[in-house]
């Protein structure tokens, strides 16, 4: 995850010297002989990791503009708490003082995209810059189908 306007930079350079380097490579593979399927298993892993970055330097810039996408599951709001500061458009340092911890403390809970936090802190900085969530039921189960299920029951 891209989580600066430096680290946002090196990206979109990244992609345009990596785009450089396909070009150059899959004129030596053809230059040797490759072609149709075999040109293309060996010109996969490039493609591959050009799409990962591209993907994310999209990612970054849908935060900027406030695309945050949907929180489907509580395990991604690392993610979520990390989009909220970039779209405030704050350095972690100035995140920071407005939380009243420490800029390394930001550093260390973006890196971990904040695993194992408690809902105290999550309501902590989500209250503290006005960010609400709204919750939505896609296909609610029936109570038969919930007391049936052993792993969804727990009483």
């Amino acid at each position: 995850m891209i989580r600066s306007e430096k680290e946002y930079q090196e990206a979109v350079n990244r992609i345009e010297e990596e785009q450089k380097v396909i070009n150059r490579q899959r004129t030596h593979f053809e230059e040797l002989g490759y072609t149709g399927e075999g040109l293309g298993r060996l010109m996969e892993p490039l493609h591959s990791f050009h799409n990962q970055l591209k993907e994310e330097v999209e990612a970054y810039e849908g935060i900027k503009r406030g695309d945050f996408g949907t929180l489907h599951e509580f395990t991604n709001i690392g993610r979520w708490l990390i989009g909220v500061r970039i779209y405030l458009g704050m350095s972690q340092k100035e995140f920071a003082d407005v939380l009243d911890v420490s800029a390394a403390q930001v550093s260390r809970d973006e890196i971990n995209e904040y695993h194992g936090i408690t809902m105290d802190k999550a309501q902590r900085i989500l209250e503290t810059f006005n960010v609400r969530f709204k919750a939505e039921i896609d296909e609610p189960i029936s109570r038969l189908d919930y007391r049936n299920n052993p792993i969804m029951y727990a009483g």
